[in-house]
């Protein structure tokens, strides 16, 4: 049985099951790509809730493997070499997974590079950004009486929609036929940008089809909508 002893988030969330790959994650925009990509991928893995709302990430188990305090974070007792693997930031975690089954990226060197440009695209752009104008439309910025800095995050939010809707014209997937990890590390966010965050009006998203029916077959594959609620709130 694998040991994670010499990983101290693991003496605040016990594993069960230490062979399997271990989850520290939410059901937030970025802790969802991690659990979809491994429900698409069929992998085992164990959840475990860091509850963000009662600041979990910030305890010093959670900081031992991810400083930086954010969710998701995975363990893999079988990483590299055979040796557990600790890892954090959600588009590595997508890249790792993707690259340790052989799925989910293109295996034409090209268009692997292709595909993790989108990858970097949402992590530099569609995440923060859409959080910033989920904060300025929906939580504690509504407050603020200048309404300049919600609508510089609108219009960047419309205009990185635009760019998403110009690269599915004509395309099932981000990258063609083949749905891959730079799908799932939008989809979640695309989604919550209509629903939690109740911005579809504002940023006019009715006005981009393609991306709306890229969003209508992503949420209903099966592993998604599996992975959409992994792990529960607790």
């Amino acid at each position: 049985m694998t040991d994670l002893s010499g990983f101290p988030i693991a003496a605040r969330w016990p594993a069960q099951h230490p062979d399997r790959i271990q989850l520290y994650s939410y059901p937030t925009p970025n802790g969802v790509k991690v659990s979809i990509a491994l429900e698409e991928l069929g992998l085992a893995y164990e959840a475990h809730a860091v509850n963000i709302g009662k600041d979990e990430s910030w305890t010093p188990e959670f900081l031992s493997l991810n400083p930086n305090g954010k969710i998701p974070a995975i363990i893999d007792p079988k990483g590299p070499g055979g040796k557990p693997l600790g890892l954090f930031e959600s588009g590595a975690i997508l890249l790792y997974l993707a690259e340790k089954t052989g799925r989910l990226i293109p295996t034409d060197e090209a268009l692997r590079y292709e595909t993790i440009q989108w990858v970097f695209f949402q992590m530099a752009g569609i995440g923060p950004i859409f959080g910033q104008l989920g904060f300025f439309h929906k939580f504690a910025g509504r407050a603020i009486e200048d309404k300049r800095p919600l609508e510089r995050y609108r219009d960047e939010s419309r205009r990185l929609i635009g760019v998403l809707d110009g690269r599915l014209s004509g395309r099932k997937w981000v990258m063609g036929n083949d749905y891959t990890i730079a799908d799932i590390s939008m989809l979640g966010w695309v989604r919550n940008l209509i629903g939690f965050y109740e911005a579809r009006e504002l940023v006019g998203f009715d006005d981009f089809a393609n991306v709306a029916a890229w969003l209508e077959r992503g949420l209903a594959r099966p592993a998604v909508q599996k992975g959409l609620e992994i792990p529960a709130r607790n």
